[in-house]
């Protein structure tokens, strides 16, 4: 068991829990997977505990039903619009005779560099590392081994807000997990999403989720922006069910049957009937009619994120592509076509089949157990799980460890 991590996805529209393993070729074995709606986020942001612990609670129970487990404890996702990273550069000594650097010696480096002064209202949730330093020698990535006298570390402090913090491990709780940790988003996704290649060369992410938007931006291996925008896909049946008077049950279905992003893909213009909500009868509309108003929101979007890009300091046209994951409307045909409109690079869209994932919904939480346990390095990461009749089995480790005994220690 001691392999196995759990991943939950917190969203706006749903929970997904996931329970997995990577094998020794670095793929992802899906144990048990399970989504529940949730109606206690608003905009990645929990406004109701209890009907996000009941929503976290039947996501569990599904994936467990799947898997033949219990879980204990889970790992969960945390939005970029709830972090902000801190760049981090600290050394230490190497306290062995024979200079040989060990494991004990980067996490005892890796604690140091939360060192760091954090706003008040924001609590050390991660360390990144970007870069190990020895003697003056860089772009180390793994030191373990290696010998020197002064070992430093170049890392990413990732801090997130102490009240979305305490109430993603309150939901947790009350629905009977312990939180291992936090994971950023865009570090989830990513992991699952993105080439090597792309994290290498630059790369912009867009995660459209039911509520936000997450946005980021990879170069060199290292994530270089990580943020949100309050659109995601909810708007876009909201949009529908102002603008043609629907109800909004009606707006989805609608949004999802015809699925195009733009006018300009439309083969057949067909008439179709809709319920009038103020008028209580049948009515007609067009194709056209509702794929106009997607196109508009989809742009917006777009060009929410190029401006949010701009304000960064980043110019698209530096970046070498833009990959589109998550529901909110990347199974709509055009989103392509719009993003190179806007952005000017080329575009692809994440495929969950060729990713061996059985939803688009299920990325988050796939991504989450595997960026665990890529960064496991020789630690025991795993979660609390176990059969019906054995006794639950988690090894102490390290850095990561200390990490996730913040959260218990808060209540």
């Amino acid at each position: 068991m001691e392999d196995i991590v759990v991943g939950i996805d917190i969203g706006t529209t749903k929970v997904c829990a996931l329970i997995g393993r990577i094998d020794k070729a670095n793929q992802l074995n899906v144990l048990g997977v399970g989504t529940e709606a949730c109606n206690g986020v608003r905009k990645g942001v929990i406004v109701d505990m209890d009907s996000t612990a009941n929503s976290i609670k039947a996501a569990v129970e599904q994936a467990e039903s799947m898997a033949g487990l219990r879980v204990g404890s889970a790992y969960a996702n945390i939005p970029g619009i709830h972090v902000s990273v801190i760049n981090n550069r600290t050394g230490i000594n190497v306290s062995n005779e024979n200079r040989e650097i060990t494991i004990k010696d980067v996490e005892r480096l890796l604690y140091s560099a939360r060192n760091v002064s954090v706003p008040e209202d924001r609590q050390i949730i991660d360390i990144i590392p970007k870069q190990y330093i020895i003697d003056g020698y860089d772009e180390i990535i793994d030191p373990v081994g290696m010998v020197g006298v002064k070992m430093e570390v170049d890392a990413d402090v990732v801090a997130g807000k102490i009240t979305s913090v305490q109430n993603i491990v309150r939901s947790m709780e009350r629905a009977g997990i312990k939180t291992d940790g936090l994971v950023v988003e865009a570090l989830a996704t990513g992991e699952v999403v993105l080439t090597p290649e792309e994290k290498e060369m630059s790369v912009l992410l867009i995660d459209v989720g039911g509520g936000i938007t997450d946005v980021s931006v990879f170069k060199s291996k290292k994530l270089v922006l990580c943020d949100s925008i309050p659109v995601g896909g909810d708007h876009i049946t909201n949009d529908i069910s102002i603008g043609l008077k629907i109800p909004y049950s009606e707006a989805e279905k609608v949004k999802r049957e015809f699925g195009l992003a733009l006018t300009s893909l439309i083969k057949n213009d067909q008439e179709f009937s809709v319920f009038d909500v103020n008028e209580n009868r049948k009515k007609s509309i067009k194709v056209s009619e509702v794929v106009e108003i997607i196109e508009a929101r989809v742009h917006e979007i777009f060009t929410l994120i190029n401006d949010l890009l701009a304000s960064n300091g980043i110019d698209s046209s530096n970046i070498a592509g833009v990959v589109l994951a998550g529901g909110g409307i990347t199974n709509a045909d055009g989103c392509i076509q719009l993003a190179n409109e806007v952005f000017g690079i080329p575009v692809r869209v994440v495929s969950n089949r060729s990713l061996g994932i059985g939803k688009s919904e299920h990325i988050t939480a796939a991504g989450i157990v595997k960026y665990i346990a890529v960064n496991a390095k020789g630690n025991n990461m795993s979660s609390d799980v176990k059969n019906i009749k054995q006794k639950a089995v988690k090894k102490e480790w390290g850095l990561f460890k200390r990490i996730s005994k913040l959260f218990n220690n808060l209540f």
